[in-house]
C-alpha cells in the first residue's frame, strides 16, 4: 500500500466513543505495528507509574477505542469505506482523495477476502513531533490479528486514532499487515 495513502488512512477522522480526557501518561515510540517488546515494556513500566486511578482511566480508555476500532473494521467489512472517509478530519483529507483511499482499501480488502474472526485487541499510543513523518500530534493505535477467508495466517488489522485540537479522538487510519494484505 503507497506510504502516503497509508498516512492518509492513519489520519482518518470518524469520531470514536472514547473521551479525550486521560491520564498523561508518557507516549510510546511510534507504533506503526503492534508494538514490540521493548515498547510494551516501555509501557508497562509508565502505566506502572500511574496512580490506581489513572491507571483504572487508561484501561476504559483502552476499551473504549478498542470498541471504536472494531466499529471502523465493521464499516470496513460492510463495505462502509467512503463513510469512514466522509467523517475524516480535514488533516486525512489533505492527503488523500476519498477515491484512492475507498480503492486501496477496497484492494487490499478484496485479497484477502471476508473478515473472519478478530482476535484480542492491542492498544499503543504514539507522540509524533512537528516535522516527522507523520503530522504532529497524539496517536492511539489498535491492532487486531483478523483471520480472512483467502489467507492462511492471522493478518493484523490496524486502526489509528488521532487526539484532534478540539480533544476528541478521531479515527486518522486503517491499514493490514500480512500475507496479501498491504505490506
Amino acid at each position: 500500500m503507497n506510504h502516503r495513502l497509508l498516512l492518509s488512512a492513519a489520519l482518518l477522522a470518524f469520531v470514536g466513543t472514547a473521551s479525550a480526557q486521560q491520564p498523561q501518561a508518557r507516549p510510546s515510540q511510534p507504533a506503526p505495528q503492534q508494538a514490540r517488546p521493548a515498547q510494551q515494556q516501555a509501557q508497562q513500566q509508565a502505566q506502572q507509574q500511574l496512580t490506581p486511578q489513572q491507571q483504572a482511566q487508561l484501561a476504559q480508555q483502552n476499551a473504549d477505542m478498542s470498541r471504536a476500532a472494531l466499529q471502523v473494521m465493521q464499516m470496513v467489512d460492510a463495505n462502509r469505506i467512503g463513510e469512514v472517509w466522509d467523517s475524516a478530519s480535514a488533516t486525512m483529507k489533505r492527503l488523500v482523495t476519498r477515491d484512492d483511499f475507498v480503492k486501496q482499501i477496497t484492494i487490499d480488502r478484496n485479497r484477502l477476502g471476508t473478515a473472519g474472526t478478530r482476535g484480542k485487541a492491542a492498544v499503543s499510543r504514539s507522540q509524533f513531533p512537528a516535522g516527522a513523518s507523520v503530522p504532529e500530534g497524539l496517536y492511539l493505535n489498535v491492532a487486531v490479528p483478523t483471520t480472512f477467508s483467502k489467507s492462511n495466517t492471522p493478518v493484523r488489522e490496524l486502526v489509528s486514532f488521532r487526539l484532534d485540537e478540539d480533544r476528541t479522538w478521531r479515527v486518522s487510519g486503517y491499514s493490514l499487515r500480512g500475507p496479501n494484505g498491504g505490506k
